[in-house]
């Protein structure tokens, strides 16, 4: 199977497990993925968050590592024709980002 172009929507503070790894799985295989987020632009450095049970009655947040956009969310925007499958990760990012009218 040919690889694909996979969009995926993201923000300050998503969940890091949800963005390398499914990232590195999917370019792994021959898709190319493009990490963008709203306001933007390839370059720019998102920071994320890990998530931990540590015998609490909740989880703990620490900082994770940074992640680097590589496409401007203008410009996907304007291209989403090209796109297969468009992925959104999740923890705190998806809070804010789906009340963007362009998402």
């Amino acid at each position: 199977m040919p690889g694909k172009n996979i969009l995926m929507l993201t923000g300050d503070f998503t969940e890091e497990y949800e963005i390398f790894v499914y990232q590195q799985a999917m370019e792994a295989v021959g898709h190319t993925v493009h990490v963008v987020c709203p306001d933007k632009k390839a370059g720019d450095i998102l920071r994320t968050s890990l998530h931990d049970f540590e015998g609490d009655q909740t989880y703990s947040e620490k900082l994770g590592h940074n992640v680097t956009i590589n496409k401007t969310f203008s410009e996907a925007e304007i291209q989403l024709d090209q796109y297969h499958a468009v992925y959104c990760a999740g923890g705190r990012g998806p809070e804010y980002i789906r009340t963007d009218k362009r998402v």
